[in-house]
């Protein structure tokens, strides 16, 4: 959803890092990349203009911190503003609901609503295996417009292994009633309820809703959104907002194509958290949105300790403990490169998680360089085998006849070494950044 922004802040940026100063000149032609980018973002021109306003107070009269060149604190500053319109610094880590809840969930149809539904069960679920528990959690649905809307929802209750009632009544405020009364009768902790939602906003359906939360007094109201609709989203989450209410918003389909001004725009505008991001269709992927890290991976720095969080199943303390380490002192090694290469083989699609790792995010990857990718992994990694130990760690004693050893030794060339050690260069460049700018 972001690679779109990430690839043209990434290019941004590698043009004003290499300037000696900032000057007026060099800032507002940057300025007005930023506003173009934003743009094609479908991002709100009044949304921009205070994004970019707001930079612009920043950088004039800005002194220079001695640790950061010119160009690294345009940069900082560009984040920091980036951090606060998505959000701000989260608060806390991982966001758990109070039990016993109610839980009532909203959106337009299509919105990805229902199977929204499954993955928050499959969350909660997954959260508190990890504490010891098993939460007692019921799906339930009065989505009785859309065919076999409540059909899925029993499917998918089976699927995520919760419990599902079906209410005997058709009439939405009628059987929400009913599953609440099901529910208190039954003890359950956590109940999920699907409401109907419309192609487009309804006076019908907003009235239904509001019958439905006067009824129940839910103590969570989630609106889902599809991100694909972009400025729309933000219309459709003000007349929810307005007539209904809601807590939180669930962005959907992040994984598509959209270019990620739907996220900007709605946080910003609603002053409403954006509390998890669906990045698939299976009920496993469902994503805490956390904006630091979001600006982060819109800037091309990618998000190491989302990478981390998704290789707990199947990557040892130790490794992970070791990539953090090499982030916070600002210093990789190839043999810290080769291990991240490690990682992202064990965690499958090269698609899905180079948009983690620090700047190979956003560059809008085609299945036949996706492709290529992989090959070039597979290469960089038998390279690296071909080094000594001192030529992982210290890649500065590489000379000629080094390179064509090594190259040699891998079945490799030695423009494939010196290809290794361009993209060794930009991760490095990118962990010096984390350690100026005290990301851990």
């Amino acid at each position: 959803m972001f690679d779109f922004l990430s690839k043209r802040f990434s290019n941004l940026f590698s043009k004003i890092t290499g300037k000696g100063a900032l000057t007026e000149k060099n800032v507002q032609e940057s300025l007005e990349k930023v506003k173009d980018a934003l743009l094609e973002a479908d991002v709100p021109h009044k949304l921009i203009d205070e994004f970019v306003d707001s930079i612009s107070k920043e950088v004039v009269g800005q002194k220079i911190a001695h640790s950061l060149k010119p160009g690294e604190q345009f940069i900082k500053i560009v984040h920091q503003r980036l951090l606060y319109f998505l959000g701000g610094q989260q608060v806390g880590s991982t966001f758990s609901f109070q039990i016993p809840s109610t839980v009532m969930v909203m959106g337009l149809q299509g919105s990805g609503k229902t199977t929204t539904l499954a993955k928050l069960a499959h969350f909660v679920k997954k959260q508190a295996k990890k504490r010891g528990k098993d939460r007692k959690i019921l799906l339930a649905s009065v989505d009785f417009y859309r065919p076999a809307a409540v059909d899925q929802l029993e499917i998918l209750a089976k699927q995520v292994g919760v419990h599902f009632y079906r209410a005997s009544s058709v009439n939405p405020v009628a059987a929400a009633k009913e599953i609440n009364i099901y529910a208190k009768k039954n003890f359950f902790e956590l109940v999920l309820l699907d409401t109907a939602g419309r192609l487009h906003i309804d006076n019908k359906m907003l009235t239904e809703l509001r019958d439905i939360d006067t009824s129940l007094r839910p103590k969570y109201k989630l609106l889902v959104l599809d991100a694909m609709t972009g400025q729309e989203s933000l219309s459709v989450a003000q007349a929810f907002d307005q007539s209904v209410g809601f807590n939180h918003a669930i962005l959907t389909k992040i994984d598509s194509d959209t270019r990620g001004g739907a996220a900007f725009a709605f946080r910003y505008t609603l002053k409403k958290p954006i509390l998890f991001v669906g990045t698939g269709e299976k009920v496993t992927e469902l994503e805490q949105f956390r904006p630091e890290r979001m600006a982060e991976r819109i800037l091309g720095m990618g998000d190491i300790l989302s990478l981390v969080e998704k290789a707990e199943e199947n990557i040892k303390q130790e490794e992970q403990e070791s990539v953090l380490r090499s982030f916070r002192s600002g210093k990789l090694t190839l043999q810290d490169f080769a291990d991240q290469m490690n990682m992202v083989g064990r965690l499958g699609s090269l698609s899905k998680i180079s948009k983690y790792l620090p700047g190979m995010g956003g560059n809008n990857i085609s299945p036949d360089m996706m492709e290529k990718g992989e090959k070039d992994m597979k290469q960089f990694k038998a390279i690296i085998s071909s080094m000594t130990a001192k030529e992982r760690l210290s890649p500065g004693i590489l000379n000629g006849s080094r390179k064509s050893r090594i190259a040699k030794g891998a079945g490799a060339t030695v423009m494939d070494v010196n290809l290794l050690l361009q993209r060794f260069e930009q991760s490095q460049q990118f962990a010096k950044l984390f350690k100026r700018f005290g990301r851990f």
